[in-house]
């Protein structure tokens, strides 16, 4: 049965255009649709009455047959309106949200199909935010609220029903949690459907640490690729020693100070330098970035390669942006931005001169990176702290340039762009522990890092492909 919601009050000039409630049964017999049964009472909002979008309910039809609530826009431009329910919740504890969804008509569902969840007291007034928020900002700010959360999209089924979900600590002070299955300007005659909507205690998530290294040294004894690589052995033996389970190491290291050209010192990928550095990663059990100079065929390229625990060759990330030097060695770009699954999480590369382009680490992080090992001969330092905080993601370089030249450091980033731990002497290293499982809490943002998907522009390839990625 199609149920139009259409009955309309005003509870102020600057309030909500509210819908009357709708109670949407739970089907116990569908796994996904895990909330105890019984009527959840949702409600249609919209921020102003004028565009309002359609909403209905439907008993069934959802994923494994659950109930659907739906919104759709009509021929007009701009449509916004959610579905809205409010769960209680007890301050301090974990709760998990879950929902899926399903668009037609829908050119960026990322951005207009999205649910939210907003922390408030028993009055219905924001909380603050007691998670541990990055300090040194905003100081004058006492007790700034917890934001809004987004969830994440997961995968999609055969069905072309989306996952949606996330796992949240809630405020100390919150006692309610009001979520929200929107539908915002939508192409006119988009329609989303939202199904199996669960929000329940849940166990808090594990700590997900990882021990990232970086190598501060110059190789500058010797010509060969292998007196190049050979100087690192001590200096990944000793990141073991510490307990990293990723050392990154720097650009074209069998390139520096060699006297020789680039193509000279060029060799395969996989070849004897991955080779070299796979046996030490396994040796000691962690992960490799090494920067090396690749020959496929008649090209070059400056590559980054990472090596696994298990000795293989994990991957590897051709620089995509060549400063002139390197375009005039006759250096082909890469044009693919890999992410790799390791141990720890989601990994991804970029070399040198791609820090002065935000593009790189933004398509890193869109395709998944959590962490980026960036290998890099000198760059703005500056730019190394916009790209970890725009992207909300741990960096961790490696150069060539000598702390004394106010130019690249090597060291681990953490997601605000703030310098965990630095190698300052040559032949050191430096290990800063992190939790990629803890997300980094800004006051007036809360977790940038799951906002991104939700707010980034669309790019003109999703404009073109009328979906996003």
């Amino acid at each position: 049965m199609n149920v139009p919601i259409t009955s309309i009050f005003r509870v102020a000039p600057a309030a909500l255009a509210t819908a009357v409630l709708a109670s949407i049964p739970s089907r116990a017999d569908d796994p996904r649709a895990t909330t105890p049964p019984g009527a959840v009472q949702w409600r249609a909002e919209a921020p102003r009455d004028e565009i309002r979008p359609e909403f209905f309910s439907e008993p069934d039809g959802g994923p494994g047959n659950a109930p659907r609530l739906i919104i759709a826009a009509d021929d007009r431009d701009g449509l916004d309106g959610a579905w809205i329910a409010t769960f209680p919740v007890e301050g301090g504890k974990t709760y998990r949200f879950r929902a899926f969804r399903r668009t037609s008509g829908v050119a960026l569902p990322r951005i207009s199909a999205l649910a939210m969840i907003r922390w408030q007291d028993d009055d219905g007034r924001k909380v603050p935010n007691d998670r541990g928020l990055v300090p040194g900002f905003l100081r004058h700010w006492k007790d700034a609220p917890a934001e809004a959360e987004h969830p994440s999209d997961g995968p999609t089924d055969p069905e072309g029903w989306t996952e949606v979900s996330g796992t949240y600590l809630a405020p100390g002070k919150a006692t309610r949690a009001v979520v929200e299955l929107r539908l915002r300007w939508p192409s006119p005659g988009g329609r989303v459907e939202w199904g199996a909507v669960s929000f329940e205690p849940a166990e808090p998530l594990p700590s997900r640490t990882v021990r990232l290294a970086t190598v501060h040294h110059r190789p500058v004894d010797g010509s060969t690729p292998e007196a190049k690589r050979e100087q690192f052995a001590p200096l990944i033996a000793e990141a073991a020693r510490q307990g990293a389970d990723l050392v990154v190491l720097p650009e074209t290291l069998t390139y520096f100070g060699s006297g020789k050209s680039f193509a000279e010192v060029a060799e395969p990928v996989p070849g004897p330098s991955t080779e070299y550095f796979g046996r030490l990663a396994k040796e000691h059990d962690l992960y490799v970035v090494a920067g090396l100079v690749e020959r496929d065929g008649h090209l070059i390229y400056n590559v980054a390669a990472l090596l696994g625990p298990d000795g293989s060759l994990v991957g590897k990330y051709r620089k995509v942006t060549l400063p002139t030097s390197e375009s005039d060695a006759g250096i082909m770009p890469g044009s693919d931005y890999p992410v790799f699954d390791t141990r720890f999480g989601k990994l991804g590369l970029m070399i040198c001169y791609d820090g002065f382009f935000p593009e790189v680490a933004r398509q890193l992080t869109i395709n998944g990176a959590e962490v980026i090992a960036w290998p890099v001969w000198g760059c703005n330092p500056h730019l190394a702290e916009a790209r970890a905080a725009e992207n909300h993601v741990f960096v961790v370089s490696s150069t060539y340039e000598d702390v004394s030249s106010n130019w690249m450091i090597s060291a681990v980033y953490d997601r605000s762009g703030a310098v965990l731990s630095q190698a300052t002497e040559w032949g050191t290293v430096a290990v800063a522990e992190v939790d990629l499982n803890d997300p980094t809490e800004w006051p007036s943002l809360g977790d940038f890092r799951s906002k991104i998907a939700r707010h980034r522009p669309a790019t003109d390839s999703e404009r073109e492909a009328g979906s996003a990625p």
